[in-house]
């Protein structure tokens, strides 16, 4: 895994989420992310057993994520009872071409970009939202983010059509490589469209918020 890689990711997530920028540590990155379900998170760029150790033990707030680029059976053992596993995710990257956009008939698609973000919006006939996703552009690289299809929509083409756009977007801007966070739903549709398993993508919350 590249350590540059993983940092782009987090550079890029930061802008998509409206947050802090990242703080660097002898560890990794720390994120300001200040909402009620993640008050902040720690990036572990390099996990390794006794600084997880050290930082799990001395975490008081709730709601602190940890994130590592490892799998959540490495990284579960080191941690305290008080932390609870998110679900798996991967580190995936492509680079980016143009890709050709096919809208299938009955939806409509817009396009808003602001303050370095890139949001796409896919409609139905009746005007209620179908899927979304939006990417940040930070230079060479793009984060895509928040990928979604509502499930009377989905297996219609949509979350294909809303990466697509994305990633004629961030090549328009100026970035040729593209990186996600990938959920275990996500990821056969973005190795579908030729992005690559970097590494896993483990995330562990102290105290989770009990919605």
């Amino acid at each position: 895994m590249s350590r540059e890689l993983a940092a782009a990711w987090v550079d890029g997530w930061v802008v998509s989420r409206g947050t802090s920028p990242p703080t660097p540590t002898p560890w990794g990155l720390r994120v300001e992310v200040g909402r009620p379900a993640q008050y902040a998170r720690y990036v572990m760029l390099e996990a390794r057993e006794p600084i997880v150790r050290d930082l799990a033990s001395r975490a008081s707030i709730p709601t602190l994520w940890m994130k590592a680029f490892v799998a959540p059976e490495v990284l579960g053992p080191w941690l305290t009872p008080d932390w609870t596993s998110d679900s798996p995710g991967w580190l995936m990257a492509v680079d980016l071409d143009p890709r050709p956009v096919s809208v299938p008939e009955g939806y409509s698609v817009a396009v808003v970009t602001r303050d370095g973000v890139v949001r796409v919006s896919i409609s139905a006939a009746d005007g209620t939202g179908a899927a979304r996703g939006q990417v940040a552009v930070t230079g060479e690289t793009a984060v895509v983010d928040q990928v979604s299809t509502e499930p009377e929509h989905q297996r219609r083409g949509l979350g294909s059509v809303v990466l697509r756009i994305l990633a004629n977007e961030a090549l328009e801007a100026g970035s040729s490589i593209g990186i996600l966070g990938a959920t275990v739903e996500g990821r056969a549709l973005y190795e579908h469209l030729g992005w690559k398993v970097h590494t896993p993508l483990t995330g562990f919350i102290y105290k989770a918020r009990q919605d």
